[in-house]
């Protein structure tokens, strides 16, 4: 198939490589950081209502994370084949995985509504028995999962702009769902402005309409701007079955990945109630904290993805090498940025959400402690995108499984029987990470040695 019109020779073929890398993760990284931070007022917010409130919401967590494990998991199979198609110059795949994408992000969308509708109390219940906790927890739930097509329509919409190296109105998208959710936290949660008090739902109704804003935002910039891709209903309506299995080989490895961050902080969390509801309570604020470390490095593997898929359907292998050394240089560099950050001011942070004096005897060391891990979980994050823009997720897959249901949970589970010590639950994080780190550098010389070895630059 020819060349769309208005689709000049893409970028990722031709730009400097650190200066391609820059332009296109930077928006991505601006914008994860705004969502971070987004993340952090939010519970902020929810924490002025009460401690049950910010526990309900730390115990809620597994089931958002349950939601962007499916939505962000499907956009990885969607990225990857898209950008390679790109790179091969087959736009008629590329157009079969744009849209076949918006299909599977409907369907993601009515298997997670039926959840939330119907099992968020059974959730709930299955962690605790405090009925102040189990009601603020599933009104969140439920109104989060019932109304989340405008998230599973964000991610899918965000991902086709960032495929295309189109990241700066991938930014725009985010940046406005978020600024959105931002000023109507207050405002529904308190009742401000004439508007009713709504507690809890205020927070779940604040956090679904940026979602679908973000939504609206994406899906007109993706008409607008993104020339090398064409959405068209009748092939969204009709999906191409071979895409489907072409972006799920990749993105149910990815989805079953981060799926798997949802069972490890359920259980983690039934681990930690043992000691107590602020224990699990710390737990939830350290994962709010951490995302403003994470969600930019993750920002930035959005942006290699596509680059290190394209020049490898381009058969580029120079620029392969040159983007992945400087993506682990600026992933190591973020996150040792974050560890300081922990290790330095954990009582300053704790603070942000009213944090009792039980809260921070407990908070303080469990900072302290997790920090060390990030600067190993940046190389293991920087080196997965190469799993994921060579279709090689089932190695990411076993590195999560290890990690998190292999070493973690067993280390925690360990650490607390034979310590009778929450302290010394949080060093599992450190034991998993070190494991993460020797898996990831084992794996990735396996894909490099059969994938970009083999190739012979022209």
């Amino acid at each position: 198939m020819n060349r769309p019109d208005g689709a000049a020779e893409n970028k990722m073929g031709i730009l400097p490589v650190k200066r391609l890398i820059i332009t296109m993760s930077l928006p991505m990284m601006i914008s994860m950081l705004v969502q971070a931070l987004y993340n952090i007022v939010d519970s902020i917010f929810v924490a002025q209502i009460n401690q049950p409130a910010l526990t309900a919401v730390s115990l809620a967590f597994p089931m958002q994370n349950l939601m962007i494990a499916i939505g962000s998991g499907t956009a990885v199979g969607v990225n990857a084949m898209l950008s390679t198609s790109l790179g091969q110059k087959k736009f008629d795949k590329a157009n079969a995985a744009a849209n076949t994408g918006i299909f599977l992000a409907f369907c993601s969308f009515v298997f997670c509504m039926l959840i939330g509708i119907f099992g968020s109390r059974a959730f709930m219940l299955t962690q605790t028995d405090n009925p102040e906790v189990v009601n603020y927890g599933t009104t969140y739930i439920s109104i989060v999962m019932g109304a989340s097509l405008g998230l599973f329509f964000q991610i899918m919409l965000e991902r086709l702009l960032q495929s295309t190296g189109r990241t700066i109105f991938s930014m725009v998208s985010q940046l406005t769902g978020a600024v959105i959710n931002l000023i109507l936290d207050p405002i529904l949660i308190f009742g401000l402005f004439g508007f009713p008090k709504m507690d809890m739902a205020g927070a779940a109704i604040a956090t679904v309409i940026g979602q679908t804003t973000a939504a609206c935002v994406g899906m007109i910039l993706n008409i607008k701007v993104n020339k090398e891709i064409r959405l068209s209903w009748k092939e969204i309506l009709h999906p191409d079955s071979s895409a489907i299995g072409r972006i799920y080989a990749v993105g149910i490895p990815s989805i079953l990945m981060m799926s798997i961050g949802s069972i490890m902080t359920y259980v983690l969390n039934k681990l930690l109630l043992t000691f107590s509801e602020t224990a699990a309570t710390v737990f939830g604020v350290y994962f709010k904290l951490q995302s403003f470390f994470f969600m930019p490095v993750f920002g930035m593997n959005g942006g290699i993805i596509p680059v290190l898929a394209y020049n490898y359907g381009a058969q580029k292998r120079k620029r392969i090498d040159e983007a992945l050394r400087f993506g682990v240089i600026l992933a190591v560099s973020i996150m040792l940025f974050g560890a300081l950050i922990f290790e330095i001011f954990p009582e300053t942070l704790l603070d942000m959400f009213q944090a009792d004096s039980e809260m921070k005897k407990i908070g303080i060391p469990a900072l302290r402690i997790i920090g060390v891990h990030l600067p190993f979980a940046a190389v293991a994050i920087s080196l997965g995108s190469v799993f994921q823009a060579f279709s090689k997720s089932i190695y990411s897959l076993i590195i999560s499984v290890c990690r998190q249901l292999v070493v973690l949970l067993p280390a925690a589970w360990l650490l607390a029987k034979f310590t009778g010590n929450v302290d010394s639950v949080w060093f599992a994080f450190i034991i998993a990470e070190v494991t993460s780190f020797i898996l990831s550098i084992i794996f990735f010389r396996v894909v490099y040695k059969q994938v970009v070895a083999p190739i012979k630059e022209a």
